[in-house]
């Protein structure tokens, strides 16, 4: 096929979230355990499996056309790619991850004036050096390959580690000094790829699609019956994503209304909205949810 995007998708902590998105934006992603190779349900994209730590190269050399990780690892790697959208979520939820300086509760490291000569465990070796240079700081940094949070106090003094929620450091007793890096999920393409205008299109609507998959995580439809004369108090009780659709009913007295919330809201106006008049209400979940 002379039409073909091949799409790297991160192996690892966030496999599970992306393949989820993805179903939700419509593609049906499948793969076994072992396989770096899965399927989806779309003839025109060849899917990879890739650690997120390493998608940036292999986009950067064309070996992908384009990659889902996350902008943590772009920087680590320095690679020269595209940018092309930012998909905010992590392996727990919608929400940048930090990378953050810890060091045991009981340490005498306060900031990181205190690292010099210290022994920093990290998987961002290089994220870090920039960090202790911007604080002129000469310390030993050390490669983690995982568990980093288990090292200190006797493998290393301090560590520069990814958290969303702070809970494995704090099992750990480690206390988080300061954020080194914000970091979100982005979709990265080669420059080659970007210039191509089949390969931008099937780019850019795979990102509308995950977009509107992503902005319909945390909302819902509501539908309900409303009498006309009570329609204003229901409206005044009713956010909106933008506005309402109010639809005639077989009974002219009566308005069908549908519309988008957040989700986190539901419990709160619904038994509002039910003192206002609107009866049958019905909540939906939702797919995507396209500006």
């Amino acid at each position: 096929m002379s039409n073909l995007l091949k799409l790297g998708l991160p192996k690892g902590s966030l496999q599970e979230s992306t393949f989820h998105l993805f179903a939700k934006a419509g593609y049906k992603i499948s793969s076994t355990s072992r396989s770096y190779f899965p399927s989806i349900d779309d003839a025109e994209m060849k899917p990879m499996l890739i650690r997120a730590q390493e998608m940036s190269r292999y986009v950067e050399d064309g070996v992908l056309d384009v990659g889902i990780t996350g902008r943590d690892w772009v920087k680590e790697n320095g690679s020269k790619v595209e940018e092309v959208a930012e998909l905010v979520y992590a392996k727990v939820g919608l929400k940048p991850v930090r990378w953050v300086l810890a060091v045991p509760s009981d340490s005498k490291i306060k900031s990181a004036k205190d690292l010099q000569g210290k022994r920093i465990a990290t998987e961002l070796v290089n994220v870090t050096k920039e960090y202790l240079k911007k604080n002129g700081v000469t310390a030993n940094v050390e490669f983690s390959w995982g568990a980093t949070e288990a090292k200190p106090p006797e493998l290393a003094d301090a560590i520069i580690e990814v958290t969303e929620t702070g809970s494995s450091l704090r099992a750990n007793n480690l206390i988080i000094l300061e954020t080194v890096l914000e970091s979100s999920t982005v979709v990265i393409v080669n420059a080659m790829a970007w210039n191509d205008p089949w390969k931008k299109k099937k780019i850019e609507n795979m990102i509308l699609l995950l977009k509107g998959a992503l902005a319909a995580q945390e909302k819902v439809g509501l539908k309900m019956n409303v009498l006309r004369t009570n329609l204003e108090k229901v409206m005044k009780v009713l956010p909106a994503l933008n506005s309402p659709t109010i639809a005639e009913m077989y009974d002219k007295n009566w308005v069908d209304v549908d519309t988008v919330v957040d989700e986190k809201i539901v419990r709160e106006i619904v038994p509002k909205l039910k003192d206002a008049g609107a009866e049958g209400i019905v909540e939906y979940p939702l797919n995507k949810v396209i500006p």
